[in-house]
């Protein structure tokens, strides 16, 4: 496919199995520049991918795996690939691309010259199976127009990936937000767009996986906020707040308030009826919001202890690694 645009596609995956099998099919309906990048599959991922046509980078496990990493080495590949590339959609290996969101992505960047990435709605492929699928797929629904970070499924200007210096492979969650953050830097914009993007699978069915998720997002408070002060600040101060500070005001005052500051504990489901209450004034199902109010609060505790590993990591040294929660 020899577009006057043309545009690239890096796919990123680790033991997806069908999940990437369904992917690369997407990829291959919107172009033939793809470049699929495996960080140590011990699946069929890799002879899949060259059987289907996909250049393949198979990253050097003596270096640790991140998704920031994958994505710079499948970039530059796709350039020594196909010098020309003007544009690149990136992709995780567990989302099949919706038909139709790249030519609306690109015909928002050439409409407006200050929009550099584009993203769009990405939906959960099987919402009803579980209350955590559920969960990401409230998560995925976020504001249309200029935003301030997306996640790592995006299009974007090939040019505006190399002013921005592409990924930190040092950050190992929320990558995509300090790609951002970068990005708009340079004076780019990251828009996104009314468009259906992608189908992602979270094939998540157990509460351990869901708390490590939230594990994984207080890592990535603490560590953009320490390379971008301010940024994730709010979450910090909730995660802290809600997290350890009430809990810990409730049930250390009790012995000498007669219990009096275990009303202090009533402020989780004032707080839970607030925020259910803001997630139905934004559209979501009652139902719907009722679940996503009872997990936000709950998140605090996980979050907070993200954010303590993190510090801990930090202070004695010790690597810090990649919070997988698959």
């Amino acid at each position: 496919m020899n577009s006057p645009r043309p545009v690239g596609f890096v796919a990123i995956g680790r033991n997806e199995g069908e999940r990437f099998k369904r992917c690369l099919a997407s990829l291959q309906r919107a172009g033939d520049r793809i470049v699929y990048v495996d960080s140590g599959s011990r699946d069929d991922s890799i002879s899949f991918a060259r059987e289907n046509g996909a250049a393949v980078v198979s990253l050097d496990p003596h270096e640790p795996f991140t998704a920031a990493r994958a994505r710079n080495e499948g970039f530059a590949l796709l350039m020594e690939q196909w010098p020309d590339t003007n544009y690149v959609m990136f992709i995780d290996g567990d989302c099949e691309l919706i038909d139709g969101f790249v030519a609306a992505a690109l015909a928002a960047v050439e409409n407006d010259d200050g929009i550099t990435a584009v993203t769009g709605r990405c939906r959960e492929r099987n919402p009803d199976t579980t209350i955590y699928n559920r969960l990401c797929d409230l998560e995925w629904d976020g504001p249309l127009g200029d935003i301030a970070a997306c996640g790592g499924i995006f299009l974007v200007k090939a040019s505006g990936f190399r002013a921005a210096g592409g990924f930190n492979p040092a950050v190992i969650a929320a990558e995509d937000d300090d790609f951002c953050i970068r990005l708009r830097k340079t004076g780019a914009r990251v828009h996104r767009i009314d468009h259906d993007m992608c189908l992602h699978d979270a094939d998540m069915r157990h509460f351990g996986q869901w708390w490590r998720r939230m594990v994984r997002a207080g890592h990535a408070y603490a560590q953009l906020g320490e390379l971008h002060p301010g940024y994730f600040s709010a979450e910090r101060r909730r995660a802290w707040g809600w997290g350890f500070i009430l809990p810990a005001a409730a049930l250390l005052g009790a012995p000498f308030t007669q219990g009096i500051t275990l009303a202090l504990l009533l402020l989780y489901p004032m707080s839970l009826v607030r925020t259910r209450a803001g997630l139905v004034g934004n559209g979501a199902a009652p139902a719907h919001a009722t679940l996503g109010a009872v997990f936000l609060t709950l998140s605090k505790f996980p979050n907070l202890l993200g954010m303590l590993r993190y510090r801990w990591k930090r202070a004695s040294g010790e690597p810090v690694k990649i919070v997988e929660y698959k």
